[in-house]
This record gives C-alpha cells, structure tokens and sequence, in this order.
C-alpha cells in the first residue's frame, strides 16, 4: 500500500467513526487502498509520483470513504499531497497554515461562474503573475455538488483566487449521475489544469491512471470484468 494524505485522512476518520460507512456494493470484497473490487484493483497501475504541483483535498464527510471518489488518484500522482477533513467551524489548523504559506500559490477549483470577476484567473497572464515563482497548490473541494458549493462559502476560502475548467464535450466521469451539464469529476477537473500549469508529465500520468480506473471501476458496477479479467464469480455492484 502507498501512503498517501488520503490514506491517512481515511485511517484517522475510520478511527473517530462510531459506525463503518457502508457505500453500495459494501458485501463486495474491496483492496484496502483504491477501494475496488480485489478482482479489479489498480494498484499495480499506479504511476509514479511527480513533482512541481501541489494539491490540497478537502473533504467532505464520508467523502474519504467513498469507491467513486477520484481525488485520491491526483494524491497518488502528486509527491506534495494533503488531505482534510472539512468542518463549518473549525477548520484544520494544519490546513490554514498550508493555505497561508508563502512558499505556495494557493488556486481554489470551482467554476468561474459562482464567483466574482476579481478572484477569477481565466487568462495565462494574470495566473503567471499570481504564481510569481512560487509552487501552484490546487485546492479541490471533494464531494457532491451541493456540499462543494457549502464548503465553497467556507471564510477562510473566501479571500483565495479562483481557477476553473471549461470543458467543451460532456464528461467522462459516468461513477455517479452529474447534476450539472457537462459536470466533471475531481480528477478530470485536474488533468487539464496541470496542463494549463506546465505540467504535461504529470497530466499524462493522471490521465492514464483515471482510465484504468474507471473501466474497472463501471466494469464493476455492471458484474463485468475487463477483457483480461476472469471471475469465478460475479461482484456485486459498486459505488
């Protein structure tokens, strides 16, 4: 098992929880560290880790938890990860002093459309001055959509920049039902900003690393296998 901030995040709310979350598919026997069927697990897939990004994944609760989630895969491409747990109250005090490092240049993911002009860095100039030499940390608010716009009103989020993807054809992230058009999945989201970051290597790592896992992902959900899968038994649906 690779370590990961996810990984961590995962042990320690599995630790505080007074009951096992249960996702779909919870009789399925699941590898402890992508969270797939055993008989689909993509830990040999995993690329190797890259540096010059950062990410930043706040969760939302039992998000952690969750087979569909993809943004423990950026985590498992990214040297320089960190996971937390959201909270309306008290937020992370590790968390705040990672946002208020000077060494970084702190970008929160949301869609341009939600936030005001100012905050917005939708041209490559004005991001490149934002960066100003400093290492760009992705922030990714991870859960529903409902409880990303929560977490998005957060007031020590309220002062930060705001970088966003504009995707032109619909998403390939079919794990869950979208509630907004074109609605991509964290991952996904990340694959063209790391472009857009001058980090192609790491893009490319992602990119391959999020088709594996969503073919085996959706093979499970629909009892079937990749081509060069055999099963003496069918795993139940997963989500």
């Amino acid at each position: 098992m690779k370590e990961t901030s996810v990984t961590r995040l995962r042990a320690r709310q599995k630790a505080l929880s007074r009951r096992e979350f249960l996702a779909r598919g919870s009789k399925l026997s699941r590898c402890d560290d992508c969270l797939l069927s055993v008989r689909l697990c993509v830990c040999g897939q995993r690329p190797e880790s890259v540096t010059g990004v950062t990410v930043c994944l706040i969760y939302y609760q039992g998000e952690v938890f969750k087979p569909s989630n993809t943004g423990r895969l950026i985590a498992d491409v990214l040297e320089d990860n960190h996971a937390f747990q959201w909270t309306r109250t008290e937020p992370d005090k590790d968390m705040l002093a990672l946002l208020s490092d000077p060494a970084y240049a702190p970008l929160i993911v949301f869609p341009y459309e939600y936030v005001e002009v100012e905050r917005q860095l939708r041209d490559d100039r004005s991001l490149a001055e934002y960066i100003d030499g400093r290492t760009p940390l992705l922030i990714f608010l991870d859960g529903t959509w409902r409880e990303a716009r929560k977490m998005f009103r957060s007031p020590w989020l309220e002062s930060l920049p705001v970088i966003a993807v504009e995707p032109e054809a619909l998403s390939e992230y079919r794990l869950r039902v979208a509630v907004r058009d074109h609605q991509l999945g964290t991952a996904e989201v990340a694959i063209p900003l790391l472009e857009r970051l001058n980090h192609p290597e790491a893009a490319r790592r992602l990119q391959a690393y999020f088709d594996v896992f969503r073919e085996n992902y959706l093979a499970g959900r629909s009892n079937k296998f990749p081509a060069n899968e055999k099963s003496d038994s069918a795993p139940s649906s997963e989500n």
